[in-house]
C-alpha cells in the first residue's frame, strides 16, 4: 500500500514534561486506516470514523499492523479523546494539518510501565484497529510515584502531503 501512495506524514510528538516536543518525520498511517481510507474515496467503500479514539503507549516498536508491546497494569490504560472540533483542531483550508487541542493525560503510574518508546491512536480502548503510530522522540521511562504523563496541546499533529 505504501508504494502506490504518496503520502507524507510529520508528527510532531511531546509528552509533556518528560520528553521535549522534537519533529518525528514518519509514515505513521496504519494499513488499515490507509486502505479504509483509499476504499471510501476512489471506490464509495462506506467507512464512518471513529466517535473516539483512544491514544496509547507501547514499549516496542509499532509497525503499520501493530501497536507494539502496549504498557499493561499499574493504572495503565488507554486515553479516550472524543472526535471532535473540541478536541482537535484543523485542517483548515489546504493544509492538510491535525492536532490535539486539549492535553491528553494519563492515569498516575501505580506500577512500573517500562521504557515507553512509542505512542499510537487507536478506534478502541483495548484491541480494536490501529490507526496511527510513532515513536517517541526519546524513550522515558515511567515508574510507580511518577506524575501521570500528557501529551500537551498541540503535541500530536498529523499532517499528510503537505
Amino acid at each position: 500500500m505504501k508504494h502506490i501512495r504518496n503520502l507524507f506524514l510529520a508528527v510532531f510528538v511531546a509528552l509533556a514534561g518528560i520528553v521535549a516536543p522534537v519533529v518525528a518525520h514518519a509514515e505513521a498511517m496504519s494499513d488499515y486506516l490507509e486502505s479504509a481510507l483509499l476504499g471510501h474515496v476512489f471506490k464509495g467503500a462506506a467507512y464512518t470514523g471513529p466517535a473516539t479514539t483512544y491514544v496509547g503507549l507501547s514499549t516496542s516498536a509499532c509497525s503499520d499492523a501493530s501497536t507494539g508491546t502496549e504498557v499493561a497494569g499499574g493504572s495503565y490504560a488507554r486515553v479516550a479523546v472524543t472526535s471532535n472540533g473540541t478536541n482537535w483542531t484543523g485542517p483548515t483550508a489546504n493544509n492538510g494539518t491535525i492536532a490535539n487541542a486539549n492535553a491528553i493525560t494519563f492515569p498516575a503510574p501505580s506500577a512500573n510501565w517500562g521504557s515507553v518508546t512509542h505512542w499510537f491512536i487507536s478506534d478502541a480502548s483495548t484491541s480494536g484497529n490501529l490507526l496511527v503510530c510513532a515513536p517517541l522522540s526519546t524513550a522515558k521511562t515511567i515508574n510507580s510515584g511518577d506524575a501521570a504523563p500528557a501529551f500537551g496541546a498541540g503535541a500530536l499533529t498529523f499532517q499528510i502531503d503537505n
